[in-house]
């Protein structure tokens, strides 16, 4: 079986709700399990896992990145919290050729439980 149908049986096998945007990429849209716009995308030998969360704040940044590096540090169990084209994104990689459904739901869960876990935390900047 190739990685591209052993990705759309995890998000299957996992009742997720998901878009393919194209051949090797799906969006991730399950309000349920409040896990929502977490886009997958392999890109062989990797596959990446990535959430825009918010825009970088135009007031108290310094603040802002280091609470961010502190939930990086101390609260994220699968990715990491980074910036790209001035908004906060979070990501995990996981390798393509040895990818299970173990890896692939607890990337998942991880980051939908960050989102929830932070979302206070995070609001406060918006």
């Amino acid at each position: 079986m190739d990685t591209t149908q052993k990705i759309e049986n995890f998000m299957l096998d996992m009742n997720l709700l998901y878009e393919q945007l194209d051949e090797t990429t799906w969006k991730i849209e399950d309000d349920l399990s409040h896990i929502d716009n977490i886009v997958v995308k392999l890109i062989d030998p990797i596959v990446i896992f990535r959430v825009k969360i918010m825009e970088v704040p135009k007031e108290n940044k310094e603040e802002f990145y280091k609470t961010v590096l502190e939930l990086n540090a101390n609260d994220l169990v699968h990715g990491a919290y980074g910036i790209e084209d001035n908004n906060l994104v979070i990501v995990d990689t996981l390798q393509a050729e040895n990818l299970d459904m173990n890896e692939f739901q607890s990337t998942v869960d991880s980051i939908g439980l960050a989102l929830i876990q932070h979302y206070d935390t995070l609001a406060k900047f918006v």
